[in-house]
């Protein structure tokens, strides 16, 4: 220790006496002197034993972070104390700001050392739950020392870059619109239904937690004490907690044992390709995105072309600078790690006729099993590589022609697999070297060919023989616009022709019944596990002017909101409004203790 004395400042974290730091009850243990703030030396008084104490009231920071050198200089040993930590808007700024302008010298000037603290945006945060397991930021806004225009600047910035954000100081007796302007601020950016957290005195006798939304929060109770955590596009509220996920969908499956990725291959950069260095082997494409899956034998061609803006209107939701979003990218993960790095020919057009590496081009990389992928050349130990895709006669066409038969037994051969699917169509597994080849004969024996993996699928009854087609043009449109586009969890689009719904659209991630001239609209069903339930009626007698362009808004949304690998049902349920329509729990079910014990 120098000769001149020693200079503690510590962090005593949210005031418990159970979260203070060993090395901070030491620290306030061996020092002479205690300076500090009237609050904060009272609420460490206990831990005090016949030290010289020096406190002073609000605004006089600067007089004792001066009195402490100034001691210090004399040979004390002097605690300077900030609640929380103590170089998070505490007192250790300022202390060696002080020491600055006397021309301190670290080799020869009075010994300091900082005892970090745990700071309010941690304690805050384990009384919420997990808020802050992204990137996030803390903002004070206090304009007492801090322009209040680089206040707004910093807050945008970190608003528009979803940042999980903290705001300390948000207000105080005078300082009342800062955090009205804040919020004005937020809400340009986010949904008004993003979670926030209030957090008055953590961990202290009038501790207060609330939970509410960046709407709502003004209605609540906000002052010096609290810190506000305002959560980021993909924090989530559950049973009372906010939570805001990592990334691991990314690459795991967390309800599932056994993961895709071995331990070996999670670092990979071929594991990885939403990272950086994968991004720089990515060819860069400027064109713009053409639709899905070819017109079925009805004349859907006609539909795509008089309703481009459509298209364009849900491709557009999940357009990034990267051109990918991470459901796509996990799904090209496994694409490559099943034939060992980098995909063959990725600067051409892939197997669907899109263009490469675009998340809003539907299925261009989709994927299905553990391994299975779409637009390679060849695959491990230079075999083709196994293709997978889903093909039907039409929408509602539940009739193979012989030639079409013929073709998928041929092309299928002594290598291959076809499998009848729930979805009315035939999936087709088969080694193959030429992809774009293969789809191009499908095609042209008029199947609509789809991929298999996270897309939208739409599927329809056969309109009774084709006798009641009413609804025909509407089940064509869907299967232009939506069928095939990359969904972050794969998703059923199903309609009916009739009310007596034969074919379960109800059942569906999202149910249309055709009905006297209009349209019901079902959403959020779940057809498997012991609380599979219908879907919940949202809408009835919509004209089928109006119908494709609400189920598109509802896509949209799912798109652009929806977490990897979050089912529809689960993300109605979550975010509560979809396109309008609001969610309402299903009723509850009732136990049923099978006789077979599952």
């Amino acid at each position: 220790m120098s000769p001149l004395g020693k200079l503690l400042v510590i962090g005593f974290g949210p005031g418990d006496m159970e979260h203070i730091t060993k090395r901070a009850l030491d620290a306030l243990a061996e020092s002479e002197v205690i300076i500090g703030y009237n609050t904060y030396v009272d609420l460490i008084r206990p831990l005090l034993n016949g030290q010289e104490i020096v406190r002073t009231g609000m605004t006089e920071e600067v007089s004792r972070a001066q009195e402490a050198v100034r001691q210090a200089e004399m040979g004390k040993k002097v605690a300077v104390i900030s609640s929380g930590d103590a170089g998070v808007y505490g007192m250790a700024g300022l202390v060696y700001e002080v020491l600055m302008q006397k021309g301190w010298r670290r080799e020869d000037g009075v010994e300091v050392e900082v005892v970090p603290g745990i700071s309010a945006i941690q304690s805050c945060a384990s009384l919420l739950g997990a808020p802050v397991m992204h990137d996030a930021c803390t903002i004070s806004l206090s304009d007492h020392l801090t322009p209040w225009e680089t206040i707004v600047k910093r807050v945008e910035a970190a608003a528009s870059a979803d940042f999980v954000i903290a705001l300390y100081n948000p207000r105080s007796g005078r300082r009342t619109r800062q955090i009205v302007e804040t919020q004005s601020i937020l809400l340009r950016y986010r949904d008004p239904q993003t979670p926030v957290g209030l957090v008055k005195s953590a961990y202290r006798e009038r501790q207060q937690v609330i939970v509410t939304t960046l709407e709502d929060m003004l209605n609540h109770d906000i002052g010096m004490l609290t810190t506000v955590i305002i959560g980021n596009s993909s924090t989530t509220v559950y049973d009372g907690l906010i939570v805001t996920p990592r990334g691991y969908q990314r690459k795991y499956t967390l309800d599932a044992t056994e993961q895709a990725l071995k331990p070996h291959q999670r670092l990979r950069t071929e594991a990885e390709p939403w990272s950086l260095g994968a991004q720089e082997d990515r060819p860069q494409v400027g064109a713009a995105p053409t639709t899905p899956a070819g017109p079925s034998a009805s004349g859907a061609a006609v539909a795509m072309q008089a309703r481009p803006q459509a298209i364009a209107a849900v491709q557009a939701t999940t357009a990034v600078q990267t051109g990918t979003a991470p459901a796509s990218l996990a799904a090209e993960a496994l694409s490559r790690l099943a034939v060992g790095g980098k995909l063959l020919g990725e600067a051409n057009a892939r197997w669907s006729g899109q263009a490469p590496a675009t998340e809003s081009t539907a299925g261009t990389s989709a994927v299905a099993g553990a391994g299975a992928a779409s637009g390679m050349a060849t695959g491990g130990f230079g075999k083709p590589a196994l293709f997978e895709v889903g093909v039907s006669p039409g929408v509602g066409n539940k009739k193979f022609t012989a030639r079409q038969m013929a073709l998928l037994a041929e092309v299928a051969g002594d290598d291959g697999e076809l499998e009848y699917s729930p979805d009315h169509q035939i999936v087709l597994r088969v080694p193959c070297a030429d992809p774009e080849e293969l789809v191009g004969r499908l095609r042209d024996e008029r199947f609509i060919v789809m991929p298999i993996g996270d897309v939208f699928k739409v599927k329809a009854c056969d309109f009774c023989n084709m006798e009641k087609d009413d609804a025909v043009p509407v089940a064509e449109h869907l299967q232009v616009v939506l069928g095939g586009l990359q969904a972050p969890k794969e998703t059923s689009i199903a309609l009916n022709g009739c009310g007596m719904a034969c074919y379960g659209a109800v059942l569906e991630d999202i149910g249309i019944v055709y009905r006297k001239g209009g349209y019901d609209l079902f959403l959020g069903g779940k057809k498997f596990g012991r609380n599979a339930h219908a879907a919940q009626p949202v809408a009835e007698g919509i004209p089928g002017d109006q119908i494709t362009d609400i189920v598109e808004n509802v896509i949209a949304e799912y798109k652009e909101k929806g977490h990897p690998n979050e089912r529809f049902h689960k993300f109605f349920k979550r975010v509560g409004v979809v396109a309008g329509f609001r969610h309402e729990d299903a009723p509850a079910t009732v136990e049923v203790n099978a006789v077979c014990g599952d």
